[in-house]
């Protein structure tokens, strides 16, 4: 399912409903049962794991009320089978990556965010 192709439109949709602070655009990425891990996660809501999608819904709010200014560029897109590595910058100008795996529908079931600071 996942190839180079499909990748790089996926990581420009991401990108930019992120950017865009469109919580609902940016929900539609992730499915029903999703479970992320996060050291954001951890600081915003006092635990690293957020599981199903009321959940990340709300974390996701919250971190887009506590950084307004929040922006990415991505840097590098790899791919796996069934899964994507996104390379990126984020408002702070640090390094980010997040490996997110994916369910048949083509939504993220499964992410782990990596930081450089």
């Amino acid at each position: 399912m996942v190839d180079r192709q499909w990748a790089l439109g996926f990581a420009d949709e991401w990108v930019s409903a992120w950017n865009s602070h469109d919580i609902d655009r940016i929900i539609r990425h992730y499915a029903e049962d999703v479970s992320i891990s996060s050291p954001i996660a951890a600081n915003l809501i006092g635990s690293s794991q957020v599981e199903g999608i009321e959940a990340v819904n709300k974390y996701f709010l919250q971190g887009l009320q506590a950084y307004p200014d929040l922006k990415f560029e991505v840097l590098d897109v790899l791919c796996g089978q069934q899964s994507v590595v996104l390379s990126y910058i984020n408002h702070k100008k640090a390094r980010a990556a997040e490996f997110m795996l994916f369910d048949n529908d083509g939504k993220i079931k499964q992410m782990y965010a990596h930081y450089s600071e």
